[in-house]
């Protein structure tokens, strides 16, 4: 497994070993022993997974304390525009955002601290995208900052993705109290 920091540091980006044969291959997406070896230690409590059609953009969503999210994200099949956006109050990086490609072909995984606001652009129809969280879903608790915030920035590749009312709808990053204090 090889672990490299993204733009934001506490984000990173994980190879992890694919053995492959004539009948296919074998990875572990997760494995609690490597991760600590590694430097990462994590709890996770829930896993999700979702099935998109090419141009749905899911987020940017996020929970806030004490029920904040840590997540491992991963492409199952097709690929996706993966986006952390840094919420921090504290943070160097506060508003800032990093993004990776995820796709079935190159196996990576996103880890995305506690902190962070989360979403995806899928660029292949019947895109699997699957992720680990290290907190429960909480409605009460959940927010969402608009996808294409003029503040933020975000170089989505696709202008007129296909979204939710609740993402279309989502708060601008100008008007988000931060509780995330770390």
């Amino acid at each position: 497994m090889k672990v490299v920091r993204a733009e934001i540091p506490d984000v990173l980006i994980i190879t992890p070993d694919v053995y492959r044969d004539d009948r296919g291959y074998f990875l572990e997406s997760y494995n609690s022993e490597a991760f600590s070896a590694a430097g990462l230690t994590m709890n996770f409590v829930q896993d999700n997974e979702s099935l998109s059609r090419k141009g749905v953009l899911r987020g940017m969503h996020f929970q806030n304390p004490p029920f904040e999210q840590g997540k491992l994200v991963r492409v199952v099949k097709g690929a996706v525009m993966d986006v952390a956006v840094d919420l921090r109050k504290n943070s160097p990086y506060y508003g800032k955002w990093c993004s990776v490609i995820l796709t079935e072909e190159n196996k990576l995984l996103f880890w995305l601290p506690p902190g962070f606001a989360h979403g995806f652009l899928t660029l292949e129809d019947n895109t699997v995208f699957s992720y680990k969280c290290t907190q429960v879903y909480n409605r009460e608790s959940e927010e969402c900052i608009i996808w294409n915030d003029p503040d933020l920035k975000i170089t989505w590749p696709e202008k007129t993705p296909i979204i939710t009312d609740r993402d279309r709808n989502g708060k601008r990053f100008k008007d988000f109290n931060s509780r995330f204090i770390y």
